[in-house]
């Protein structure tokens, strides 16, 4: 399904001020980890945010989502804070571990060998 234009400015805006978000957080939120938003996914209504994080280290990837996900909501202040005259309503943000880092070094593994 095509994304309209008006949703990929809106998903570049929020892909650009949760990463300055996570890059200037407190160590709370990222708990040592450097944090990547590689994606932004936003529903056609602007109201669900779909964001895709790629974490170095990578190990405890599905424990550190559960931690994210009791921050959303400090998260989504903040981004509301930075949005708040070019968005009507800060839109919900759903967390998701990016992978594709580690999928992609694994394939280039297995064709090594």
């Amino acid at each position: 399904m095509m994304e309209s234009t008006r949703q990929n400015k809106v998903a570049r805006l929020l892909q650009k001020d949760l990463s300055d978000i996570f890059q200037k957080a407190d160590r709370e939120i990222t708990q040592g980890r450097m944090v990547t938003v590689t994606t932004v996914r936003i529903s056609p209504d602007l109201s669900v945010a779909k964001v895709y994080l790629s974490l170095f280290p990578s190990g405890e990837a599905p424990a550190f989502k559960t931690h994210l996900q009791s921050h959303v909501k400090s998260i989504r202040l903040e981004l509301g804070r930075r949005v708040r005259n070019q968005l009507r309503i800060v839109p919900e943000l759903v967390f998701y571990i990016d992978d594709s880092l580690e999928y992609a070094a694994r394939i280039d593994e297995l064709l090594k060998s």
